[in-house]
């Protein structure tokens, strides 16, 4: 997902993504624990696109409180 695509989201639309990637993390971990390999790109993927959400959130949160000061 680009970074771009993920700004246009609002607050409830990223929560519900990054508990989305939560899950699908979690279960790929557990795949890749049980030897299944084929999950690792996947993985990967799914962790850079949490962190630019996170980022994404951070920024608004940085932005929000300097307008506020």
């Amino acid at each position: 997902m680009k970074a771009e695509k993920i700004r246009e989201l609002d607050e409830k639309e990223l929560a519900s993504k990054v508990k989305e990637m939560e899950e699908q993390l979690f279960r790929l971990k557990f795949q890749m624990s049980m030897g299944q390999m084929e999950g690792l790109k996947k993985y990967r993927e799914l962790k850079k696109d949490r962190a630019r959400i996170y980022t994404v959130q951070r920024q608004r949160q940085l932005k929000a409180a300097g307008e506020a000061k």
